[in-house]
């Protein structure tokens, strides 16, 4: 019997958009997840900005992805004081499940910095590390990551969406609809998110 198949994919979720929805939905099909775990971070030592408050962002995360029936929100990050570290989260779950093969999802920008992530020699023990590849017409040199850490590819529509483009579409009063999840749009708007200080 093979071993239970558990995809981690953690973000600031400031907010959750169609790029994210994407990732989850292609990895859950390409490596087979029996379960994937969605992990707001919760202080991010390497974000420059404040994000918004973890319990926004995970209502967010929780709607974004409320239709892939193997997915659910873990705010194991959002609960932890201190900086929060990918490790410590692998470890936990570690224990969770034992016997498990995890599959930690990760963005194209991230692949490429791995050799600066805290502990990583240990997380690529602990997991096998899928970095997002959005198909591009032609991939430049500068996109070949700078270190050696195996990985595997997350094949990916090319979905440019960032949550900063979703950020200033609505701090300028601009649609997002094209970007975001339909409930995670109406959530933004009713909480009155990433409103332009008054």
């Amino acid at each position: 019997m093979r071993p239970q198949h558990i995809g981690i994919l953690g973000g600031a979720f400031d907010p959750p958009h169609k790029a994210h929805v994407a990732m989850a939905e292609a990895a859950i099909a390409q490596f087979h997840l029996d379960e994937l775990i969605v992990v707001p971070t919760g202080n991010a030592w390497h974000k420059p900005r404040d994000l918004s408050s973890g319990e926004h962002r995970a209502a967010m995360a929780r709607l974004a992805f409320s239709h892939l029936s193997q997915a659910r929100v873990d705010e194991i990050e959002l609960h932890r004081q201190g900086p929060s570290y990918t490790i410590d989260t692998l470890r936990s779950f570690g224990d969770q499940f034992p016997g498990a093969q995890f599959f930690l999802l990760i963005g194209e920008d991230q692949g490429k910095a791995l050799a600066t992530w805290h502990e990583i020699g240990e997380i690529a023990q602990r997991a096998i590390i899928c970095v997002a590849d959005r198909e591009m017409s032609e991939l430049s040199d500068s996109a070949a990551p700078s270190h050696d850490i195996p990985t595997q590819a997350l094949k990916l529509p090319n979905l440019p969406h960032s949550a900063t483009q979703v950020r200033a579409r609505v701090a300028q009063g601009q649609a997002i609809d094209a970007l975001v999840p339909p409930t995670v749009a109406l959530y933004i708007q009713s909480h009155h998110l990433y409103q332009p200080a008054r």
